[in-house]
């Protein structure tokens, strides 16, 4: 049968786009999988970013040496917000428009979240947090968007029961920060305290790089608190705070955000005895017992960050643990799902019934995106700390 031009030209037309498709399936398949990275790494809020950097690097490099994810290697791509929501915006706008990534692991200061979470959400970007203000977690408004960590209710609930019927106390004073999440935190607090009958005698938000203390808590001790609840993870703000009391020679108690724990105190105050009667939010994960045991999963995970000499000493664990697991999530989303399409890592998160993490087990579903489960938090004695972890606070049997 005689071929005719046109028929010719077709069928090498077929043939050239048969080959290009090919060619385009085989860049894909191992062009980098783009993990954006949302962090202060500078600025009075970077301290949790220590620990979150160094699970981040550590899960990266681990993956990356068996070989990626089918082939494929993780590659972060890190902005500073330096805890700025306006930064945060830009960041993010960058990452999804011209850095392209395929997931996005943070902002971790809640007031940059309220900021960028929409944006991830029109965006319909897979988006890991650990950020605790209630509204940033909202199936319908934001289904792209997964909480990594307690919301602030479950921070409340531990810190007003740790408060309230451990130490049994009635009247409370609840200090935050001027960001957003210090705002949003005290308010959430003060209510919480009040509603379960407690005396909220003094309420503030103090800017973090304020350079004393002495008013603010002469104000407190004049109104009869019996202990201070703080919510903030500026830890030189927290270093003041402790070094002041100790000068006011006033034996009360501080309770509440995890980064009163941070490894950074050591340095900060004044004189180590001035960090004692500090209680920090923490996990079981993170606790050792009375004969000083981690849990076993707890235990691995140390012994391979030391092994690889990641230093574990100036931060705390469940940072470190988070980031690791944020990134085995964003992987694993990937490999199940065969793509580093958005809508297949989010529907891989949305299945997981039990999520067996290093920080904790996470319970995620389509109506349920806060995964971290409450009976996971307990109270630490800040000063304690081995290798990130700590020792239960006075109190728990």
């Amino acid at each position: 049968m005689a071929v005719s031009r046109r028929q010719l030209l077709l069928g090498s037309a077929g043939a050239l786009g048969a080959t290009t498709f090919s060619l385009w399936s085989a860049t894909a398949a191992s062009e980098p999988i783009k993990i954006g990275f949302l962090a202060a790494m500078t600025g009075p809020s970077s301290a949790p970013t220590i620990g979150f950097n160094r699970g981040v690097i550590f899960a990266v490099d681990a993956i990356n040496a068996a070989g990626g994810v089918k082939g494929r290697m993780l590659e972060v791509v890190t902005r500073d917000t330096q805890g700025d929501p306006t930064k945060a915006v830009n960041a993010t706008q960058e990452l999804i428009s011209q850095a392209k990534v395929h997931a996005i692991w943070g902002p971790f200061n809640s007031g940059e979240a309220l900021a960028t979470t929409p944006i991830m959400a029109r965006a319909k970007m897979p988006n890991i947090h650990p950020c605790v203000v209630e509204t940033l977690i909202d199936p319908t408004k934001f289904p792209n968007a997964f909480r990594l960590a307690p919301s602030n209710s479950q921070w409340d609930d531990a810190v007003r029961n740790y408060c309230l019927n451990i130490l049994k106390v009635k009247k409370v004073a609840v200090i935050g920060d001027t960001t957003g999440y210090g705002v949003t935190a005290v308010g959430a607090s003060v209510a919480a305290f009040k509603k379960d009958g407690a005396e909220v005698v003094y309420q503030a938000n103090i800017d973090a790089t304020q350079p004393d203390m002495t008013p603010d808590m002469l104000r407190a001790r004049n109104a009869g608190a019996e202990v201070f609840v703080i919510w903030s993870v500026s830890t030189g703000m927290e270093a003041r705070m402790f070094n002041t009391r100790a000068a006011m020679n006033w034996d009360i108690a501080f309770v509440g955000h995890p980064s009163m724990a941070s490894g950074e105190l050591a340095g900060l105050v004044e004189k180590p005895e001035n960090w004692k009667k500090v209680y920090a939010i923490g996990y079981k994960s993170c606790s050792y017992d009375a004969s000083g045991k981690l849990p076993a999963k707890s235990q691995d995970l140390v012994d391979r960050l030391l092994k690889a000499n990641v230093s574990i000493k100036d931060t705390l664990l469940w940072w470190i643990a988070d980031g690791v697991d944020a990134i085995d999530l964003i992987a694993k989303g990937v490999e199940q799902s065969g793509s580093t399409d958005g809508e297949g890592i989010i529907k891989y998160w949305n299945s997981l019934s039990k999520y067996p993490g290093y920080f904790g087990n996470f319970v995620f579903s389509p109506t349920q995106h806060n995964g971290y489960l409450t009976e996971e938090i307990v109270m630490s004695e800040a000063s304690t700390a081995r290798n990130g972890t700590f020792a239960l606070a006075p109190g728990y049997t």
